[in-house]
Protein backbone atom coordinates (compact mmCIF):
# COMPACT_ATOMS: atom_id res chain seq x y z
CA UNK A 1 0.00 0.00 0.00
CA UNK A 2 3.07 2.39 0.47
CA UNK A 3 6.09 3.05 -0.54
CA UNK A 4 8.86 4.55 2.17
CA UNK A 5 8.94 8.12 2.52
CA UNK A 6 11.95 10.43 1.25
CA UNK A 7 12.49 12.90 3.76
CA UNK A 8 11.76 13.10 7.44
CA UNK A 9 9.53 16.10 8.49
CA UNK A 10 11.13 18.97 10.93
CA UNK A 11 9.46 19.20 13.89
CA UNK A 12 7.21 22.78 14.83
CA UNK A 13 3.76 22.54 13.86
CA UNK A 14 1.19 23.77 15.49
CA UNK A 15 -2.37 22.70 15.66
CA UNK A 16 -4.35 22.95 12.41
CA UNK A 17 -6.53 25.12 11.05
CA UNK A 18 -9.39 24.21 9.74
CA UNK A 19 -11.48 25.15 6.48
CA UNK A 20 -15.33 24.80 6.13
CA UNK A 21 -15.75 22.90 2.93
CA UNK A 22 -19.22 22.01 0.93
CA UNK A 23 -20.71 18.79 1.59
CA UNK A 24 -22.42 15.83 0.50
CA UNK A 25 -21.62 11.87 0.46
CA UNK A 26 -22.20 8.48 -1.50
CA UNK A 27 -22.85 4.94 -0.62
CA UNK A 28 -21.91 2.88 2.67
CA UNK A 29 -22.39 -0.18 4.81
CA UNK A 30 -20.49 -1.01 7.77
CA UNK A 31 -16.72 -0.23 8.71
CA UNK A 32 -13.88 -2.62 8.94
CA UNK A 33 -9.97 -1.44 10.22
CA UNK A 34 -6.77 -2.28 10.58
CA UNK A 35 -4.16 -1.64 13.21
CA UNK A 36 -0.97 -0.63 12.51
CA UNK A 37 1.70 -2.90 11.69
CA UNK A 38 4.01 -3.71 14.89
CA UNK A 39 7.27 -2.63 12.75
CA UNK A 40 5.69 0.86 11.98
CA UNK A 41 4.50 1.49 15.64
CA UNK A 42 7.14 4.24 16.53
CA UNK A 43 5.56 6.22 14.08
CA UNK A 44 2.57 6.36 16.65
CA UNK A 45 4.24 8.21 18.75
CA UNK A 46 4.04 11.81 16.60
CA UNK A 47 1.32 13.92 17.39
CA UNK A 48 -0.20 14.86 14.40
CA UNK A 49 -2.03 12.57 11.96
CA UNK A 50 -2.63 12.92 8.38
CA UNK A 51 -5.98 11.08 7.26
CA UNK A 52 -6.37 10.59 4.03
CA UNK A 53 -10.07 9.39 2.14
CA UNK A 54 -10.02 7.23 -0.64
CA UNK A 55 -12.41 5.06 -3.12
CA UNK A 56 -13.07 2.52 0.18
CA UNK A 57 -10.96 3.65 3.05
CA UNK A 58 -8.89 6.15 4.41
CA UNK A 59 -5.34 6.03 5.19
CA UNK A 60 -3.74 7.52 8.29
CA UNK A 61 -0.26 8.56 8.15
CA UNK A 62 1.93 10.01 10.74
CA UNK A 63 2.08 13.57 10.73
CA UNK A 64 5.89 14.24 11.28
CA UNK A 65 7.40 12.22 8.53
CA UNK A 66 4.59 10.88 6.13
CA UNK A 67 4.91 7.28 7.43
CA UNK A 68 2.09 4.80 7.39
CA UNK A 69 0.22 4.22 10.78
CA UNK A 70 -2.85 2.03 9.37
CA UNK A 71 -6.13 2.55 7.37
CA UNK A 72 -8.99 1.61 7.78
CA UNK A 73 -11.96 0.33 5.46
CA UNK A 74 -15.14 1.90 4.59
CA UNK A 75 -16.95 1.02 1.52
CA UNK A 76 -18.17 4.43 -0.80
CA UNK A 77 -17.57 8.17 -1.34
CA UNK A 78 -15.86 9.03 1.24
CA UNK A 79 -15.49 12.45 3.34
CA UNK A 80 -13.32 13.32 5.90
CA UNK A 81 -13.77 16.50 8.68
CA UNK A 82 -11.59 16.92 11.95
CA UNK A 83 -13.78 16.18 15.03
CA UNK A 84 -11.42 18.63 16.81
CA UNK A 85 -10.74 16.77 20.04
CA UNK A 86 -7.65 16.48 22.00
CA UNK A 87 -7.18 12.81 20.69
CA UNK A 88 -7.11 13.86 17.05
CA UNK A 89 -10.26 11.63 15.99
CA UNK A 90 -11.46 11.92 12.55
CA UNK A 91 -15.28 12.48 11.19
CA UNK A 92 -15.22 9.93 7.91
CA UNK A 93 -19.12 10.41 6.49
CA UNK A 94 -21.33 8.59 3.61
CA UNK A 95 -24.60 7.84 3.30
CA UNK A 96 -26.30 6.35 6.58
CA UNK A 97 -24.27 9.19 8.78
CA UNK A 98 -20.93 10.26 10.75
CA UNK A 99 -18.90 7.93 11.51
CA UNK A 100 -15.88 8.43 14.03
CA UNK A 101 -12.24 7.20 13.25
CA UNK A 102 -9.54 6.75 15.93
CA UNK A 103 -6.27 7.69 14.36
CA UNK A 104 -3.82 6.58 17.18
CA UNK A 105 -2.35 9.31 18.60
CA UNK A 106 -3.46 7.88 22.08
CA UNK A 107 -4.69 4.76 21.76
CA UNK A 108 -1.70 3.51 19.45
CA UNK A 109 -4.22 2.16 16.75
CA UNK A 110 -6.39 3.02 13.84
CA UNK A 111 -9.49 1.80 13.98
CA UNK A 112 -13.61 3.04 13.72
CA UNK A 113 -14.83 2.96 16.97
CA UNK A 114 -17.98 1.94 16.06
CA UNK A 115 -19.77 4.99 16.98
CA UNK A 116 -21.74 6.43 14.12
CA UNK A 117 -24.58 9.51 14.32
CA UNK A 118 -26.86 8.60 12.23
CA UNK A 119 -27.36 11.05 9.29
CA UNK A 120 -29.10 10.07 5.83
CA UNK A 121 -27.32 12.86 4.17
CA UNK A 122 -24.25 14.08 6.71
CA UNK A 123 -23.20 16.81 5.52
CA UNK A 124 -20.91 19.81 7.53
CA UNK A 125 -18.83 18.95 10.70
CA UNK A 126 -17.82 22.01 12.90
CA UNK A 127 -16.69 21.77 16.37
CA UNK A 128 -16.29 25.00 18.48
CA UNK A 129 -15.14 25.65 21.83
CA UNK A 130 -15.64 23.12 22.96
CA UNK A 131 -18.66 21.47 21.35
CA UNK A 132 -18.98 19.56 17.98
CA UNK A 133 -21.89 20.34 16.13
CA UNK A 134 -23.44 17.32 13.17
CA UNK A 135 -26.03 19.25 10.06
CA UNK A 136 -28.11 16.24 8.56
CA UNK A 137 -29.16 18.09 5.63
CA UNK A 138 -31.96 15.67 4.45
CA UNK A 139 -33.68 16.49 7.51
CA UNK A 140 -32.21 19.88 8.68
CA UNK A 141 -31.33 18.38 12.37
CA UNK A 142 -28.25 19.14 14.19
CA UNK A 143 -26.65 17.32 17.00
CA UNK A 144 -24.52 19.20 19.34
CA UNK A 145 -22.29 17.41 22.06
CA UNK A 146 -18.84 17.73 23.65
CA UNK A 147 -15.98 17.61 21.42
CA UNK A 148 -13.91 15.48 23.72
CA UNK A 149 -16.94 12.72 24.43
CA UNK A 150 -16.37 11.22 21.44
CA UNK A 151 -13.62 8.07 21.18
CA UNK A 152 -15.22 5.98 23.90
CA UNK A 153 -17.61 3.51 21.49
CA UNK A 154 -20.89 4.54 22.58
CA UNK A 155 -22.69 7.67 21.27
CA UNK A 156 -22.27 10.62 23.63
CA UNK A 157 -25.05 12.79 24.80
CA UNK A 158 -26.59 15.47 22.56
CA UNK A 159 -29.06 18.01 21.40
CA UNK A 160 -30.80 18.44 18.78
CA UNK A 161 -31.93 21.11 17.24
CA UNK A 162 -34.54 21.25 14.36
CA UNK A 163 -34.80 23.11 11.56
CA UNK A 164 -37.81 24.69 9.75
CA UNK A 165 -36.96 22.58 6.51
CA UNK A 166 -34.24 20.42 5.37
CA UNK A 167 -31.33 21.94 3.99
CA UNK A 168 -27.66 21.80 2.55
CA UNK A 169 -26.75 23.59 6.09
CA UNK A 170 -24.41 24.27 8.52
CA UNK A 171 -24.86 25.08 12.36
CA UNK A 172 -22.44 25.99 14.86
CA UNK A 173 -22.55 26.77 19.07
CA UNK A 174 -20.69 29.44 20.57
CA UNK A 175 -18.92 29.56 24.14
CA UNK A 176 -22.53 30.98 25.53
CA UNK A 177 -24.57 27.91 24.72
CA UNK A 178 -26.58 29.94 21.81
CA UNK A 179 -26.29 28.57 18.74
CA UNK A 180 -26.02 29.74 14.68
CA UNK A 181 -28.14 27.54 12.08
CA UNK A 182 -28.51 28.48 8.45
CA UNK A 183 -32.61 28.41 7.34
CA UNK A 184 -33.45 26.98 3.32
CA UNK A 185 -35.09 24.12 1.91
CA UNK A 186 -34.17 21.76 -0.60
CA UNK A 187 -34.84 24.37 -3.16
CA UNK A 188 -33.02 27.43 -1.45
CA UNK A 189 -31.43 29.05 1.25
CA UNK A 190 -31.53 32.41 3.03
CA UNK A 191 -30.10 33.19 6.00
CA UNK A 192 -29.26 32.28 9.51
CA UNK A 193 -30.88 31.96 12.42
CA UNK A 194 -29.84 32.56 16.37
CA UNK A 195 -31.09 30.56 18.98
CA UNK A 196 -30.74 30.35 22.84
CA UNK A 197 -29.50 27.50 24.68
CA UNK A 198 -32.62 26.11 24.65
CA UNK A 199 -32.87 26.41 21.23
CA UNK A 200 -35.54 28.98 21.10
CA UNK A 201 -35.05 31.36 18.05
CA UNK A 202 -33.82 34.81 19.51
CA UNK A 203 -33.09 36.55 16.16
CA UNK A 204 -32.74 35.71 12.37
CA UNK A 205 -31.54 37.32 9.38
CA UNK A 206 -32.70 36.11 5.53
CA UNK A 207 -30.17 38.67 3.06
CA UNK A 208 -28.04 35.53 2.64
CA UNK A 209 -28.85 33.94 -0.02
CA UNK A 210 -27.32 30.05 -1.00
CA UNK A 211 -25.72 30.83 2.38
CA UNK A 212 -23.12 28.49 2.77
CA UNK A 213 -20.33 27.63 5.08
CA UNK A 214 -18.92 29.26 8.21
CA UNK A 215 -16.25 30.42 9.86
CA UNK A 216 -15.55 31.99 13.94
CA UNK A 217 -12.26 34.37 14.03
CA UNK A 218 -11.11 36.28 17.30
CA UNK A 219 -13.72 37.45 19.14
CA UNK A 220 -16.44 35.09 18.52
CA UNK A 221 -16.63 36.78 15.53
CA UNK A 222 -18.54 34.30 12.83
CA UNK A 223 -19.18 35.06 8.75
CA UNK A 224 -21.40 32.61 6.23
CA UNK A 225 -20.80 32.77 2.72
CA UNK A 226 -23.89 34.49 0.29
CA UNK A 227 -24.21 34.69 -3.07
CA UNK A 228 -23.18 38.14 -2.77
CA UNK A 229 -21.67 39.01 -0.06
CA UNK A 230 -21.28 37.37 3.79
CA UNK A 231 -23.39 38.04 6.65
CA UNK A 232 -21.57 38.56 10.01
CA UNK A 233 -22.57 37.99 13.71
CA UNK A 234 -20.42 39.74 15.67
CA UNK A 235 -21.80 40.73 19.32
CA UNK A 236 -25.19 39.82 18.92
CA UNK A 237 -26.46 40.88 16.11
CA UNK A 238 -26.20 40.34 12.00
CA UNK A 239 -24.54 42.48 9.71
CA UNK A 240 -25.07 41.60 6.04
CA UNK A 241 -21.62 42.59 4.30
CA UNK A 242 -22.40 43.07 0.26
CA UNK A 243 -20.03 41.85 -2.58
CA UNK A 244 -18.62 44.61 -5.00
CA UNK A 245 -20.31 42.30 -7.84
CA UNK A 246 -24.24 41.64 -8.27
CA UNK A 247 -23.15 37.57 -8.34
CA UNK A 248 -20.40 37.76 -5.96
CA UNK A 249 -20.33 34.39 -4.24
CA UNK A 250 -18.53 33.57 -1.30
CA UNK A 251 -18.98 29.90 -0.25
CA UNK A 252 -15.86 28.69 2.58
CA UNK A 253 -14.31 30.77 5.30
CA UNK A 254 -10.61 29.87 5.87
CA UNK A 255 -10.56 31.41 9.37
CA UNK A 256 -7.99 31.75 12.62
CA UNK A 257 -9.44 32.29 16.29
CA UNK A 258 -5.67 35.04 16.80
CA UNK A 259 -7.05 36.91 13.36
CA UNK A 260 -10.62 39.22 12.75
CA UNK A 261 -10.16 38.57 9.33
CA UNK A 262 -11.94 35.69 7.70
CA UNK A 263 -10.44 34.86 3.80
CA UNK A 264 -13.20 33.75 1.50
CA UNK A 265 -13.48 31.97 -2.00
CA UNK A 266 -15.06 34.32 -4.30
CA UNK A 267 -16.89 33.83 -7.82
CA UNK A 268 -18.27 35.92 -9.86
CA UNK A 269 -19.82 33.78 -12.80
CA UNK A 270 -22.77 31.59 -11.88
CA UNK A 271 -22.12 29.70 -15.09
CA UNK A 272 -18.71 29.52 -15.38
CA UNK A 273 -17.60 26.33 -16.11
CA UNK A 274 -14.63 24.16 -13.56
CA UNK A 275 -13.94 25.47 -10.03
CA UNK A 276 -11.06 27.42 -10.38
CA UNK A 277 -10.78 30.68 -8.88
CA UNK A 278 -9.20 33.92 -9.24
CA UNK A 279 -9.86 36.19 -6.26
CA UNK A 280 -10.38 36.07 -2.76
CA UNK A 281 -12.88 37.91 -0.13
CA UNK A 282 -11.19 39.61 2.78
CA UNK A 283 -13.82 40.41 5.53
CA UNK A 284 -12.74 42.36 8.52
CA UNK A 285 -14.98 41.51 11.26
CA UNK A 286 -13.75 44.42 13.60
CA UNK A 287 -14.32 47.20 11.04
CA UNK A 288 -17.04 45.39 9.06
CA UNK A 289 -15.82 45.26 5.82
CA UNK A 290 -15.48 42.86 2.77
CA UNK A 291 -13.22 43.75 -0.06
CA UNK A 292 -12.46 41.55 -2.54
CA UNK A 293 -8.71 40.92 -3.95
CA UNK A 294 -7.98 39.81 -7.34
CA UNK A 295 -4.83 37.37 -7.36
CA UNK A 296 -2.05 37.61 -9.99
CA UNK A 297 -2.17 36.57 -13.74
CA UNK A 298 -1.93 32.41 -13.96
CA UNK A 299 -2.66 32.10 -10.08
CA UNK A 300 -6.26 30.12 -9.77
CA UNK A 301 -7.45 27.91 -7.16
CA UNK A 302 -10.20 25.88 -5.63
CA UNK A 303 -12.03 25.79 -2.20
CA UNK A 304 -9.74 22.81 -1.70
CA UNK A 305 -6.65 25.56 -1.98
CA UNK A 306 -6.60 27.40 0.77
CA UNK A 307 -5.21 27.85 4.14
CA UNK A 308 -3.88 29.96 6.96
CA UNK A 309 -0.37 30.04 8.81
CA UNK A 310 0.91 30.58 12.26
CA UNK A 311 1.24 33.92 11.71
CA UNK A 312 -2.64 34.74 10.47
CA UNK A 313 -1.02 34.56 6.74
CA UNK A 314 -2.90 33.13 4.03
CA UNK A 315 -1.75 30.53 2.27
CA UNK A 316 -2.93 29.45 -1.16
CA UNK A 317 -2.27 26.67 -3.50
CA UNK A 318 -3.04 27.23 -7.39
CA UNK A 319 -3.43 25.07 -10.28
CA UNK A 320 0.39 25.83 -11.46
CA UNK A 321 1.39 23.59 -9.33
CA UNK A 322 2.96 26.39 -6.70
CA UNK A 323 2.35 27.24 -3.26
CA UNK A 324 1.90 30.75 -2.93
CA UNK A 325 2.08 33.01 0.78
CA UNK A 326 0.34 36.04 1.14
CA UNK A 327 -0.13 38.53 3.93
CA UNK A 328 -3.47 39.69 5.17
CA UNK A 329 -4.13 41.92 2.20
CA UNK A 330 -3.79 39.27 -0.39
CA UNK A 331 -0.11 40.52 -1.18
CA UNK A 332 1.83 37.85 -2.51
CA UNK A 333 4.88 37.62 -0.12
CA UNK A 334 6.61 34.56 -2.04
CA UNK A 335 5.94 31.03 -3.98
CA UNK A 336 7.27 27.73 -4.31
CA UNK A 337 7.12 25.41 -6.78
CA UNK A 338 5.52 22.17 -5.23
CA UNK A 339 3.43 19.76 -7.60
CA UNK A 340 2.83 19.55 -11.58
CA UNK A 341 0.01 22.28 -12.89
CA UNK A 342 -3.07 20.71 -13.19
CA UNK A 343 -6.43 21.34 -14.13
CA UNK A 344 -10.00 22.47 -12.72
CA UNK A 345 -12.12 18.78 -11.80
CA UNK A 346 -15.13 18.74 -13.79
CA UNK A 347 -17.01 17.48 -10.53
CA UNK A 348 -16.01 19.07 -7.02
CA UNK A 349 -16.18 15.59 -5.68
CA UNK A 350 -13.07 14.20 -8.08
CA UNK A 351 -9.98 13.94 -6.77
CA UNK A 352 -7.68 17.01 -7.25
CA UNK A 353 -4.92 18.82 -5.19
CA UNK A 354 -5.35 20.15 -1.54
CA UNK A 355 -3.72 22.02 1.08
CA UNK A 356 -3.74 21.65 4.55
CA UNK A 357 -2.11 23.98 6.84
CA UNK A 358 -0.71 23.14 10.43
CA UNK A 359 1.78 25.54 12.32
CA UNK A 360 4.64 26.45 9.42
CA UNK A 361 4.18 23.22 7.56
CA UNK A 362 1.38 23.09 4.52
CA UNK A 363 0.42 19.78 3.32
CA UNK A 364 -0.36 19.00 -0.28
CA UNK A 365 -2.11 16.43 -1.93
CA UNK A 366 -1.04 15.46 -5.10
CA UNK A 367 -3.90 12.48 -7.21
CA UNK A 368 -2.06 12.66 -10.46
CA UNK A 369 0.66 11.33 -8.93
CA UNK A 370 -0.55 9.10 -5.83
CA UNK A 371 1.41 11.55 -3.41
CA UNK A 372 1.32 13.65 -0.25
CA UNK A 373 4.17 16.27 0.27
CA UNK A 374 4.85 18.33 3.24
CA UNK A 375 6.31 21.99 2.54
CA UNK A 376 8.34 24.21 4.89
CA UNK A 377 6.66 27.36 4.61
CA UNK A 378 9.83 29.33 5.76
CA UNK A 379 12.06 27.96 2.90
CA UNK A 380 9.46 26.27 0.35
CA UNK A 381 11.31 23.26 1.09
CA UNK A 382 9.62 19.85 0.51
CA UNK A 383 10.47 17.80 3.42
CA UNK A 384 8.87 14.85 3.32
CA UNK A 385 6.82 12.99 0.86
CA UNK A 386 4.73 10.20 0.47
CA UNK A 387 3.60 7.80 -2.29
CA UNK A 388 0.52 5.98 -2.36
CA UNK A 389 -0.96 3.18 -4.14
CA UNK A 390 -4.72 4.83 -3.81
CA UNK A 391 -5.69 7.87 -5.72
CA UNK A 392 -5.51 10.46 -2.06
CA UNK A 393 -9.13 12.40 -1.92
CA UNK A 394 -9.86 14.52 0.54
CA UNK A 395 -7.41 14.36 3.55
CA UNK A 396 -7.26 15.93 7.10
CA UNK A 397 -4.53 16.73 9.28
CA UNK A 398 -5.28 16.56 13.41
CA UNK A 399 -3.73 16.51 16.55
CA UNK A 400 -1.24 19.01 17.73
CA UNK A 401 2.45 19.01 18.65
CA UNK A 402 4.28 21.64 20.73
CA UNK A 403 5.24 24.60 18.74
Amino acid sequence: MFRPVRHRLAAGAAAALTAVTLAGCAGASAPASAPAPESESAALDGGTRVAIAYDGGVLVLDGETLEPVGEADLPGYLRVSTAGDADGHVFVTTDGGFHVLDTGIASGEVAFTGEVFDAATPGHVTPHAGRTALFDDATGDVRIFDTDAIGTGELPPFDTLSSDAAHHGVAIELSDGTSLSTIGTSESRSGVRHLDADGTEVARNETCPAVHGEGAVKDEAVVFGCEDGVLLFSDGAFTKLDAPDEFGRTGNAYVTDTSPIAVGDYKTDPDAEGYLLSALTLVDTEAQTLSVVQLPEGVEYTWRGVGRDEHDGIVLLSADGSLYSLDETGAVQDSWPVIEPWESPVEWQNPHPGLKVVGDIAYVSEPAANSIHAVDLHSGEIIASQELDEVPGEFVVVGAVEH
